[in-house]
C-alpha cells in the first residue's frame, strides 16, 4: 500500500506541478505583453480575463479527469460548493465525468474468472463483449443473457483501481489535517477532513460490489410504495463483479417526453422527489448520485433508478433537522430557514446570525414559489451554503454529499417535467414523512432511547414535558419548548438543539391532531 501512495503522490504532484507551471507561463505572458504596448481597452481587458479564467478552468477539469475516479468525484462535489470554488471553476466542474476509453474485454475477463470461478462462462448464454453498455473509470458494463432468455448486465471492477482510490484517499486525509493546522479558521467554518469521511464513507460500496448490493437491497424495500419506481435485482455480487437486471428503456437524459403522457411523466418526477424525499428524512439513507444518466425509463412502465454504489446515510439528528429547514424554504420562511440552517451546522466566534437571517429573508421568496423550469434547488441550496459560511457559521459535513444529491436529482425530474413544484410535492408528502417518524417514535427499538430521553426532560424540565403531554392528551400540536439559551459572539442568543425524542413527539402530537380534526 506504501508503494501505491507513493506512486499516486509523485503523479498528483506532477499533474498539479504542470497546472502551477501553465499559469505562471500565462502570467509571464501577460505581464511581457502589457509591457510591449499600450492599455488594453477595458472591454478587451475583460474579454482576455474572462479567456484566461476559462482556459484556468478547462485545466483544472483536465486535470482532476487525469487523476482518475476519486477526483471525479471530488471534483462533482466541489462544483456544488460556492464557499470554497469560484464560479468559473465549478461551472467548468459541472462538465466532469468519468467516461474513460473502452478497454478490451480480455483486460475484464481475469476479473471474472476471479470473482465467479474458472467456468464463469456457463452462467451466461451470450454476453457483448464488443460493445460494453458504460465505460467508466471505476468499472465496465456488459450486457448478458442469462440461462432461459433473461437479459441482464454484468459489471466488472477495472484491475487495480481499488488500490489506487484508496491511496487517493489517504492522500487526501493527509493534505486535510495540514489545512486544518495551516488555516484553523477556514478550517473551523469548513471541516475538510469531516466532509472527505462522508464522501469516503459513500465511495466505500463503489470499491466492494457487495456494498452496493446491500445497498440496492435496502433502496428495493424502501421503494415500493411508490409504484412508477425500481431498483434493479441483485443476481451476483462479489467484491469486483456485480451482476443484476437491464433496466428497461434509456436514461432520460435521452427521453422523447412526447412518447409519454402527460400523467405518466409527471406522475414518475413527483415519485422520484418522494421516495428521495423518504430517503432524506425516514430511511436516513439516499442516492447520492441520481443524475439523470443514472435513472432509465420507459412508457407504459416503471422508472428504473441504477448505480447504488455511490450512498449518503444520515444520523437521526441530522436528519430531523434537515426536515424543519425544507419546511421553511416550502413555506416562504427565510428567517426560519438561517435558523435551522444554524442549529443544523455550528456558530463559530464571528458568526454573524443577525446578517445570516437577513441574506436569507432577502433570498427565499426569490426561490420558494418557482417551477424546476425556472428554478435549480441544487444551486438554490449552495446559495445558503456559501451565504452561511460567508457569516461564519459552519455547516454539517453531510451537506456536500446533500448538495451533490439534490443537484443531481432536480436535473432528472427536469428532464421528465420540468413544470414540477418542489416546495409543492414536498409539502403533500410531509404528512406522510411524520406518520413515519411517529411510528418509529413508538417503535420498540427506540422506545428505550426514547422512554430515557422523557426521564431526563422530566428531570431537566418538568414544566416542559408537562406541557407536551399535555396537548397531545388534547391532541393538539402546541409544542411550548423553553429551551436555554447561549449568547453569541455577536451579543446575541442561541437555542441548544432539543432532543431528538421531543422533535418527535411534536411530530406525533400533530399527526394525532390531523387524524382527530380529519
Amino acid at each position: 500500500m506504501a508503494s501505491v501512495v507513493g506512486d499516486r503522490l509523485r503523479l498528483v504532484v506532477k499533474v498539479l506541478g504542470s497546472l502551477v507551471a501553465d499559469e505562471v507561463g500565462q502570467a509571464t505572458r501577460l505581464r511581457r505583453h502589457s509591457k510591449r504596448g499600450e492599455p488594453q481597452p477595458p472591454a478587451e481587458a475583460a474579454e482576455a480575463s474572462a479567456g484566461a479564467e476559462q482556459r484556468r478552468a478547462k485545466a483544472v477539469r483536465h486535470a482532476l479527469e487525469s487523476l482518475g475516479p476519486f477526483y471525479v468525484k471530488l471534483g462533482q462535489i466541489l462544483s456544488t460548493r460556492p464557499d470554497m470554488v469560484p464560479q468559473s471553476i465549478r461551472d467548468e466542474l459541472q462538465n466532469l465525468h468519468d467516461q474513460v476509453d473502452v478497454q478490451p474485454f480480455s483486460v475484464f475477463e481475469p476479473v471474472l474468472a476471479g470473482d465467479l470461478g474458472p467456468d464463469w462462462k456457463l452462467r451466461f448464454d451470450d454476453i457483448d463483449t464488443v460493445a460494453p453498455l458504460g465505460a467508466a473509470s471505476l468499472a465496465q458494463v456488459y450486457r448478458v443473457t442469462l440461462p432461459g432468455g433473461r437479459p441482464a448486465v454484468v459489471k466488472i471492477q477495472r484491475p487495480g483501481i481499488r488500490e489506487g482510490v484508496l491511496a487517493d484517499m489517504a492522500l487526501m486525509r493527509r493534505a486535510s489535517r495540514i489545512v486544518a493546522r495551516v488555516a484553523p479558521r477556514f478550517n473551523e467554518v469548513i471541516d475538510i477532513e469531516a466532509m472527505l469521511g462522508s464522501v469516503f464513507d459513500a465511495m466505500e460500496p463503489e470499491l466492494d460490489f457487495t456494498g452496493e448490493a446491500r445497498n440496492m437491497d435496502e433502496a428495493r424495500d424502501s421503494i415500493r410504495p411508490f409504484r412508477t419506481l425500481e431498483v434493479p435485482r441483485v443476481l451476483h455480487a462479489g467484491p469486483r463483479v456485480l451482476v443484476q437486471s437491464l433496466a428497461a428503456g434509456t436514461s432520460v437524459r435521452h427521453i422523447d417526453r412526447a412518447h409519454f403522457t402527460d400523467d405518466e411523466r409527471v406522475e414518475i418526477g413527483k415519485d422520484l422527489l418522494r421516495f428521495m424525499y423518504h430517503g432524506y428524512f425516514v430511511h436516513r439513507m439516499f442516492h447520492a448520485d441520481p443524475h439523470a444518466g443514472n435513472v432509465f425509463a420507459v412508457p407504459g412502465g416503471p422508472a428504473t433508478l441504477i448505480d447504488w454504489g455511490m450512498v449518503g446515510r444520515l444520523d437521526r439528528r441530522t436528519s430531523l433537522q434537515l426536515l424543519p429547514l425544507f419546511m421553511t424554504l416550502a413555506q416562504n420562511d427565510g428567517a426560519g430557514l438561517a435558523h435551522h440552517w444554524a442549529e443544523m451546522g455550528r456558530m463559530t466566534a464571528w458568526s454573524n446570525m443577525p446578517a445570516f437571517a437577513a441574506d436569507m429573508a432577502a433570498f427565499v421568496p426569490k426561490v420558494s414559489h418557482l417551477s424546476l423550469e425556472d428554478m435549480n434547488f441544487g444551486v438554490s441550496l449552495t446559495t445558503v451554503l456559501a451565504k452561511a459560511t460567508k457569516r461564519g457559521i459552519g455547516s454539517p459535513p453531510a451537506v456536500s454529499l446533500l448538495g451533490k444529491s439534490f443537484a443531481n436529482l432536480d436535473g432528472s425530474v427536469r428532464c421528465l417535467a420540468p413544470e414540477i413544484t418542489l416546495p409543492e410535492v414536498f409539502q403533500g408528502e410531509v404528512p406522510k414523512i411524520l406518520f413515519a417518524l411517529g411510528r418509529e417514535f413508538l417503535g420498540r427499538h427506540q422506545f428505550a432511547r426514547n422512554s430515557m430521553e422523557l426521564m431526563l426532560a422530566a428531570v431537566t424540565s418538568p414544566e416542559q414535558l408537562r406541557g407536551v403531554l399535555g396537548d397531545m392528551a388534547n391532541r393538539q400540536f402546541a409544542l411550548n419548548v423553553h429551551e436555554p439559551r447561549t449568547p453569541t459572539a455577536m451579543g446575541g442568543q442561541r437555542s441548544v438543539r432539543p432532543s431528538g425524542g421531543l422533535l418527535a413527539l411534536a411530530a406525533l402530537a400533530f399527526l394525532l391532531g390531523r387524524r382527530r380534526s380529519g
